[in-house]
């Protein structure tokens, strides 16, 4: 008997296998928690059997799911290669990006993977860095295009996504609960260390410096251990960690936005099509819909 296997159903299939926590899921196939469950439900009723164990914890692949997982990820890249190859001819040349590290271990590797498949020529040169290093190397052109943050309303790069800055803990651990309050701060971000602590100050709530990290891949680090709170944009806490709302007492820190900046110098379709490579990628993680202009 021939399974007819839905494409989105294995797409969310796959990030639920990849995160282990249907929301997270959710996030990056663009739908709410209940509808993940859903599609997870149609696809067992398809294959006939379950395909993950529920745990307190989130899920986790059960033996009859991990050969599924191969052949999904096959299928879904094959959609994606001929999805691109309607979208006109291959292109050549260099183009240089450069990308917080927030971003390079999650949203952007399914574009540039994309993008490399369809344009084997290119030659892609990515280079991770925070926001203040990225516009400074646009702005002398030492690279075409950049994603970088930026505060809520100052509008000088194309908007991409609105990712706000929370505070997250451990789902192992309780350092939200000690006294004083333990937090993480990034001392290479003079904005993001402001801002979280203009957020504790507002609080009322005595806090110390339990840890000084210099990346964001440190701070995460220092939350996903228990050591201390952490300030993280919204879709890079992990599934280590939980978000810290208003109903445990934390605000959320910055509504920072996601943006877009190409170098005044770069011209060329290549250039351009990893400027489109890249917002499709910001579409498909669904942050927020899509708005009606840039900001």
């Amino acid at each position: 008997m021939t399974l007819h296997l839905d494409s989105d159903l294995l797409r969310t299939f796959l990030a639920v296998a990849e995160t282990g926590n249907l929301t997270r899921a959710g996030e990056i196939v663009g739908r709410t928690q209940s509808a993940v469950s859903l599609q997870i439900k149609r696809l067992e009723e398809v294959v006939g059997a379950t395909l993950f164990e529920r745990g307190p914890r989130g899920v986790s692949l059960n033996e009859t799911a991990v050969p599924l997982v191969a052949q999904a990820r096959r299928i879904v890249s094959l959609l994606d290669e001929a999805s691109l190859s309607l979208k006109g001819p291959a292109l050549d040349g260099p183009v240089r990006i450069g990308v917080p590290e927030e971003y390079s271990h999650t949203i952007l590797p399914r574009a540039l993977g994309a993008f490399s498949k369809r344009h084997p020529q290119v030659e892609v040169t990515v280079r991770h860095a925070r926001s203040s290093v990225n516009r400074a190397a646009i702005a002398s052109g030492a690279i075409d295009l950049a994603v970088v943050f930026e505060e809520s309303g100052t509008g000088t790069a194309e908007w991409l996504a609105t990712d706000p800055t929370v505070w997250a803990s451990s789902i192992l651990h309780a350092p939200h609960d000690i006294h004083p309050l333990p937090v993480t701060v990034c001392e290479t971000s003079d904005w993001c260390r402001a801002a979280a602590l203009r957020s504790l100050d507002g609080l009322g709530r005595p806090y110390r410096i339990a840890y000084s990290a210099d990346s964001s891949s440190g701070v995460l680090a220092a939350a996903a251990s228990g050591l201390a709170i952490a300030p993280l944009t919204r879709s890079h806490v992990p599934a280590s960690c939980r978000v810290l709302g208003p109903e445990d007492g934390f605000p959320v820190i910055d509504a920072s936005t996601v943006g877009l900046l190409r170098s005044a110098g770069s011209k060329g379709e290549t250039v351009s099509s990893m400027a489109e490579a890249i917002r499709e990628a910001f579409r498909e993680a669904s942050l927020l819909p899509e708005p009606a202009g840039t900001g």
